[in-house]
């Protein structure tokens, strides 16, 4: 063999083994990019921001954030319905416009009260006991029946009130107290220019159906 020969074929055995000693460092650096996780898939779907994991962490955030809203929903409501029931309402029932109900009741059940006439006692008395209720009802109703019918078909008794003014002493959704200032007029038989009385009593009413009757009429 010449020299020649020698020479080619230790340039071909050297070529030989530089591509050995390349496929050998692709194939680590290959291995090791598996080991760690990084392999060319793996960073561009990081770099994307699309991996599986990313994917499920919006997921629950969103779920997660439906559910607060709708908790912060449910207890909006809830608040306003509690503030409804325990503060606006009762202010609603205690404003100066309820205070005008509870004082038209009071002035218009106190001359009903006060006011008959022999001619027309049974609708009087009737009209009267619709604007009362409870002991103060059963009070009038038997005071009326056994005293006054008689007297006023004997005696021919008229009376006729009127009220001079009237202020709510005190209210609360369901009750209130009204002073009431009283001019009151009585004829007879036995008086036919009639007797003049000025008088005041304290009104106690409570709200029964949504209405204002009298359940107290105190002298003061």
């Amino acid at each position: 063999m010449s020299a020649e020969d020698r020479t080619t074929d230790t340039e071909v055995a050297d070529t030989e083994v530089a591509d050995t000693d390349t496929k050998a460092a692709d194939a680590e650096v290959a291995g090791a990019k598996a080991a760690d996780g990084t392999d060319d898939k793996g960073s561009d779907s990081e770099l994307s921001g699309d991996s599986p994991a990313r994917r499920s962490g919006h997921g629950l955030r969103a779920r997660v954030s439906a559910v607060l809203l709708a908790a912060a929903l449910i207890a909006s409501a809830g608040l306003a319905g509690w503030l409804y029931v325990n503060q606006y309402r009762p202010d609603q029932e205690t404003d100066p416009a309820a205070a005008k109900v509870a004082l038209d009741a009071a002035t218009s059940g106190t001359i009903a009260l006060l006011s008959y006439s022999p001619e027309s006692l049974d609708q009087d008395f009737a009209a009267a006991k619709s604007r009362l209720t409870g002991d103060f009802l059963s009070y009038y109703t038997q005071f009326t029946e056994q005293i006054v019918t008689p007297a006023a078909k004997e005696k021919s008794v008229k009376t006729t009130a009127s009220v001079v003014r009237a202020a709510v002493a005190d209210i609360e959704p369901d009750t209130a107290e009204v002073l009431v200032f009283i001019n009151q007029t009585t004829t007879s038989k036995e008086n036919p220019d009639g007797a003049f009385a000025a008088s005041s009593v304290k009104v106690g009413l409570t709200k029964v159906g949504g209405a204002w009757l009298i359940e107290s009429f105190d002298p003061v």
